[in-house]
């Protein structure tokens, strides 16, 4: 007996051979496509940090150009406001020097004052009445020239300085002078360097997003390389300068009037979005690999659907054939005088083989599902199969004395109950004891089949429900695969090993929906 049950365990690890191979097969692949993937995220993630690395280095290259600019721009600014003050001087000596030549007396000697006058080249003077004509001009602008009323707009321009009053001959007249025209382009010139200096910064070569704003931080004097929608919400240039000061130190400026502005600057959006690539390219080849594996598990699937079908609608139509002749031949008994004795059974048998024809003719096709009673159908079948194997078997059914009506196919369903019980009595070999138990409960139908056979490992459970897979010397192992099939395709129930155990037998568990 040992050396039986060593045999056919030795006949089972055999045949299980192919979902091994098939097993370590799907492994080493896996551990390849693994490999691969993690190649190319390094790979992938070298060329980022390669790339981040360039563009930061760009990107501290330009801050140092622009930090060095805005030194620049700083001592120009001091340089400037030199200029101013001395200019601011020279303004007012020759105000001093207007004041005193007109106030002087007539005994008193004004030829310095009146040399300063005359030296003035550049000083705009306009001299005019109570009601604004103007009597003299000197050195005014361009668009000032011609005039002969001091409007609005001049006066403006000529409010830097207090006027001087003039009082001669009884008439009094206003002095008014400005800043020296030369001092005028200077500063003009100096705000358009500054300018130009502000849009360099701002629409900067390396696409690093800038912005630069008054020392009060509040005003926003310009930006660069960011949405001009988004910056019109100041909780986004909120967010913005404060990515700005965790990555860079801002870069302080002077500009003219000793006004102060800050230069905030941060990582351009491709260098922010390369840093999450590699993430995403784990997403979209994980993603992939899902769909593949989804594609090529439905293809096998739908090739096994159309193997299995082609192959139980031929044997169908083989049996047919045969199946007629035998029909016939018993027809021709019937007519004998002396009935053949075993005639009966034969008919019993040739109903068997048409159920049988029956059943394979649906693989392939959806069925159709009928209320019948669970209860008979399980009896049927049982005591058909009891009296077809020897008595060394005992066979012990356990079910309810009552009706349980749900949707069956019993052709099907009294296959996948044959399929369990050549399996039982296959693996208990000489002698054994078959139990079947028929529970339920509120939603559903429960089949236990029960043998004392050979058992088998945990590992196995759900191989033994493979095309193929058998543990015996002959056979397609297509029992358990089709009954599979029939269970959970077609019942929308479920079917598998409840529990096993090596060398006291196995036990596997049909659910079926009562509704």
């Amino acid at each position: 007996m040992k050396f039986i049950n060593f045999g056919l365990y030795f006949s089972m690890t055999m045949s299980s051979n192919l979902y091994v191979r098939k097993k370590r097969w799907k492994i080493a692949l896996a551990i390849i496509a693994l490999i691969i993937i993690c190649f190319s995220i390094y790979y992938t993630n070298y060329l980022v940090n390669h790339f981040a690395k360039q563009e930061s280095k760009q990107i501290v290259m330009w801050a140092d150009a622009v930090q060095n600019h805005a030194e620049l721009m700083n001592y120009t600014e001091t340089f400037f406001s030199e200029i101013s003050t001395q200019e601011r001087k020279r303004v007012e000596l020759l105000a001093l020097a207007y004041r005193s030549f007109l106030a002087a007396s007539p005994d008193e000697n004004t030829n310095i004052y009146l040399q300063i006058i005359q030296n003035n080249v550049s000083i705009p003077v306009v001299i005019t009445d109570n009601k604004g004509n103007i009597s003299l001009s000197v050195n005014l602008p361009p668009h000032q020239q011609g005039k002969t009323f001091f409007d609005d707009e001049m006066l403006k321009e000529y409010s830097i300085y207090p006027p001087i009053k003039i009082d001669l001959f009884g008439k009094t007249s206003w002095l008014y002078y400005n800043e020296s025209l030369i001092y005028t382009e200077l500063k003009d010139v100096l705000n358009d360097l500054f300018q130009f200096f502000i849009d360099d910064v701002t629409g900067n070569a390396v696409g690093a997003p800038v912005i630069i704003i008054d020392s009060s931080n509040n005003e926003v004097l310009s930006y660069g390389n960011l949405d001009p929608f988004k910056m019109m919400n100041k909780e986004y240039v909120r967010e913005q300068l404060e990515i700005m000061r965790s990555q860079h130190k801002p870069i302080k400026v002077s500009y003219l009037n000793q006004k102060k502005a800050y230069i905030y600057y941060r990582s351009s959006d491709l260098l922010m979005q390369m840093k999450y690539y590699p993430y995403i390219q784990i997403l979209v080849m994980t993603f992939f690999l899902i769909v593949a594996y989804l594609l090529f598990s439905y293809a096998r699937r739908s090739e096994q659907n159309q193997v299995w079908a082609g192959m139980a609608k031929e044997t169908a139509h083989q049996i047919g054939t045969p199946l007629s002749s035998l029909i016939g031949w018993i027809e021709l008994l019937k007519l004998q005088e002396t009935e053949f004795i075993g005639t009966a059974e034969m008919e019993k048998d040739i109903k068997r083989l048409e159920t049988i024809t029956e059943r394979f003719s649906k693989i392939g096709s959806i069925p159709t599902l009928e209320d019948a009673d669970i209860v008979e159908a399980v009896s049927e079948t049982m005591n058909y199969l009891r009296h077809r194997f020897s008595d060394k078997f005992e066979f012990d059914i356990q079910l309810p004395q009552r009706s349980i009506i749900l949707p069956l196919n019993k052709a099907l369903f009294s296959w996948v109950l044959e399929n369990l019980t050549k399996n039982a009595i296959d693996a208990m070999t000489d002698k054994g004891k078959l139990c079947v138990e028929l529970i339920e409960d509120e939603n559903n139908v429960i089949i236990d089949v029960s043998d004392t056979g050979k058992g088998m490992s945990r590992s196995m459970f759900k191989q033994v429900f493979n095309p193929g897979f058998t543990s015996k010397k002959r056979g397609w192992g297509l029992g358990l695969s089709l009954a599979k099939r029939i269970i959970e395709n077609y019942h929308k129930g479920k079917i598998f090993v409840k529990s096993s155990v090596i060398g006291q037998g196995t036990t596997f568990r049909i659910v079926l929906n009562k509704k």
